[in-house]
């Protein structure tokens, strides 16, 4: 199974919760994007990132890590600088601040990702900052309808991130798109909050639904769990438990990468019943819980995850 990933890459620069004063801050390479290709690549997927990595000093982090996780780096490294995002921790949940303009990841034109894009595809994910504003958007969401034209197996995390979304509406606009040529659709409740405020939870979840293609659509809730749509099929299911919390950067991605993995897996068969679809994101929650246990993004393998499914 070939997946494509596309999408920012970026050092995250994590604080410490040691109780220092200033705070100690770690650098750990991430994004969204980036953070679900090295977990698809250690669930046993041929990874190949499209998106450009920087050749300073950051940059060589990121792609050190990403190749110490078998991702194929696609695409030449760029002179522009790295991208970087602020990680600041209270009780182990994360919030971010993010400093993109103009860097590496960035750089994205249609006839690159056209040579980046490996042969015998079969399933590409975008998510997260790579569209939400810039030159760089309308590339990615042409490039995701092309894959889904082409009979490629699309997934797409909106990840909503506030502070990085300039021009609301017409994200959102965008986004309504992108879902209308989507197969594999996670977001969280966080997500749907931010973009329709006006509704309940459950009116928004359905309107999203309603608008999506997507024979799988599921909605992560953080501790509560995860709820899932597929055809007629419906299933809810309890967040894994997780011993040590360390903190969450990287469960929802870890999440999104064993959802698109085992969909993908099914070559096509989107036939699910309540059982299976139940399976599916009690498989993903768990990872995102071994995620969990360790700081910054540390996905499992596929032999941890299986470990903890018993």
């Amino acid at each position: 199974m070939t997946l494509a990933v596309g999408g920012e890459n970026l050092i995250d620069f994590v604080q410490e919760e040691d109780g220092r004063s200033p705070p100690a801050y770690v650098a750990h390479p991430g994004g969204s994007p980036m953070n679900v290709a090295m977990a698809a690549s250690r669930q046993g997927m041929d990874v190949h990132y499209l998106t450009p990595v920087s050749q300073d000093s950051l940059g060589a982090l990121i792609a050190a890590r990403l190749e110490a996780d078998n991702v194929t780096l696609a695409t030449p490294r760029r002179p522009e600088p790295t991208s970087l995002a602020v990680v600041s921790l209270k009780d182990g949940a994360a919030t971010y601040e993010f400093y993109r303009d103009g860097t590496a990841e960035r750089q994205v034109s249609a006839a690159q990702l056209g040579a980046a894009a490996p042969e015998g595809m079969t399933a590409f994910h975008i998510g997260s900052l790579a569209v939400t504003h810039g030159d760089d958007a309308p590339v990615w969401e042409t490039f995701h309808k092309a894959c889904y034209d082409a009979g490629v197996l699309t997934s797409y995390d909106p990840n909503v991130r506030p502070s990085l979304t300039p021009d609301r509406d017409g994200f959102i606009q965008r986004l309504e798109r992108i879902i209308t040529h989507t197969q594999v659709l996670k977001l969280s409740d966080e997500d749907l909050n931010w973009l329709y405020p006006e509704m309940t939870l459950e009116d928004a979840f359905a309107r999203f639904a309603n608008l999506s293609s997507a024979p799988v659509v599921v909605m992560t809730k953080g501790s509560e769990g995860a709820y899932a749509i597929a055809g007629e099929a419906r299933a809810e299911v309890p967040a894994a438990k997780v011993n040590p919390l360390v903190d969450t950067v990287g469960a929802g991605d870890t999440f999104m990468a064993t959802l698109v993995r085992q969909v993908a897996e099914r070559n096509g068969d989107f036939a699910f019943d309540t059982d299976s679809l139940g399976r599916l994101i009690a498989t993903s929650s768990q990872a995102a819980a071994l995620n969990c246990q360790h700081a910054g993004c540390q996905p499992p393998t596929r032999a941890d995850l299986e470990a903890a499914l018993g």
